[in-house]
């Protein structure tokens, strides 16, 4: 296998013009073009006939993750009456405590959260405040305060209390410490809408930034490659004996994150939070160890739980052996960026079995861990089969997981994609690959 910490990211590059960057989505979601990569051939379609690309019995994973207005924004106290208070932009990345995205949501009166934070020199110390009026009329202080620093993330801390209802009618309104978070999140907060688009985030990004079938809160950018589903092609996949599955990771701002490194070797992956059910897992088993991705979300958490599978089939050896005890908690099945070119290959479906021995020795319904997985050639897939995906930026990790699926022939699916008048990155249109 040949090492791909070697791998030069100046060898994955490609001319992207501005224009054809994708600022706004279709109309139609699945109106977009379709291009259609098969067994090395290259053709074109919409997007509502994928369905017929695909064989009948088999099992496509979707990622349920929703997007969070994540970009908050504050300013410093006036010093004078005629100058404003420096502007304080809040990025949440991912919930620090209570740890648990849903449980973070739901939490009253105060959580934290590690944040990326624009504007910082003028941002020295105390806490910032801004009033928020809620929909039902109450009024509510939010205040942030940093709290340390966590790897290239600050701990800040969010906390809010209700104004006085004294001027509302007959005193109504509920007091602040009733608001959860996801509630004061969407009263407050700001859609990330991906840095290349150029442009602020309008009121129609709330809808077009989300799939159709978005369910669990947690991401700051969209599985972009769901984006051109609709409920037209989703009934005429059911249609077609195509079965379906979700799981969620929740997508961190790293995806955006470029690669400064001369090769691989130096790039750091962000870490990413997954969250897949049982009964997934049960339906992996019965395709074979078999699926169709949508979207590069889904094939690094499919890909992933292959090696959680190894893991926890060596973490059992090894309490057997009285040299480790489980500790039942998912994060010790968290899998690091190199775990794939370093491990031995079992068959798909001893590991994926393996997985779900070892939920059924810890309780568990649905297995939550982590991944920093880095998909590049030389990667062998295990469980990915089909993948549908957008088109995404040059000298990205992004696209070296795509070249790893069609065995280095990115260049003539990208050569034909901007050849013919396609649209590019996260409201661009799509591809199906079949290698």
């Amino acid at each position: 296998m040949n090492n791909p910490k070697q791998i030069h990211i100046s060898d994955y590059n490609y001319p992207l013009p501005d224009e054809r960057i994708a600022k706004f989505p279709l109309a139609e979601r699945d109106s977009s073009k379709l291009l259609v990569y098969n067994h090395g051939e290259v053709s074109e379609d919409t997007f509502t006939s994928l369905p017929n690309y695909l064989p009948k019995g088999a099992l496509m994973i979707f990622n349920n993750t929703k997007v969070i207005q994540a970009r908050l924004h504050f300013r410093k106290a006036q010093v004078q009456e005629t100058v404003q208070g420096a502007l304080i932009e809040v990025f949440c990345l991912e919930p620090a405590l209570p740890n648990d995205y849903q449980l973070n949501f739901s939490t009253r009166g105060s959580v934290q959260w590690y944040c990326l934070v624009g504007n910082l020199k003028k941002w020295k110390e105390g806490k910032l405040y801004r009033i928020i009026d809620m929909p039902d009329g109450s009024k509510i202080e939010l205040s942030c305060e940093r709290k340390g620093i966590h790897g290239t993330s600050h701990i800040i801390e969010f906390a809010w209390e209700s104004v006085s209802t004294d001027s509302l009618p007959n005193g109504e309104g509920r007091g602040g410490a009733l608001y959860t978070w996801a509630e004061i999140l969407d009263a407050i907060g700001e859609l990330p809408i991906p840095p290349y688009l150029n442009r602020e985030t309008q009121e129609s990004d709330k809808k077009t930034y989300q799939t159709v079938y978005s369910k669990i809160k947690g991401s700051v950018a969209a599985p972009t490659a769901g984006l051109h589903f609709t409920e037209r092609v989703l009934k005429a996949l059911d249609e077609a004996g195509v079965e379906r599955e979700e799981l969620t990771l929740h997508v961190g701002a790293g995806t955006f994150k470029p690669v400064k490194s001369e090769d691989i070797g130096g790039h750091d992956m962000h870490t990413e939070h997954i969250a897949v059910r049982r009964q997934t897992i049960e339906k992996l088993i019965a395709h074979n160890g078999e699926a169709i991705a949508v979207g590069t979300t889904s094939v690094r958490t499919l890909e992933s739980l292959y090696y959680m599978g190894i893991l926890s089939e060596k973490l059992k050896v090894k309490s057997e052996k009285s040299e480790y005890v489980e500790t039942g908690d998912a994060e010790e099945l968290h899998i690091p960026q190199w775990m794939p070119y370093e491990t031995e290959s079992i068959p798909t479906i001893d590991a994926l079995k393996s997985l779900l021995d070892y939920m059924d020795r810890h309780g568990l319904d649905v297995l939550q861990s982590s991944t920093q997985i880095i998909i590049a050639p030389s990667y062998e897939y295990h469980i990915v089969k089909r993948m549908v995906t957008n088109f995404h930026q040059p000298q990205s990790t992004l696209l070296l997981l795509v070249s790893a699926f069609v065995k280095g022939d990115w260049h003539k699916i990208y050569d034909y994609a901007l050849a013919h008048d396609f649209r590019f990155l996260s409201y661009g249109d799509s591809s199906l690959l079949i290698p």
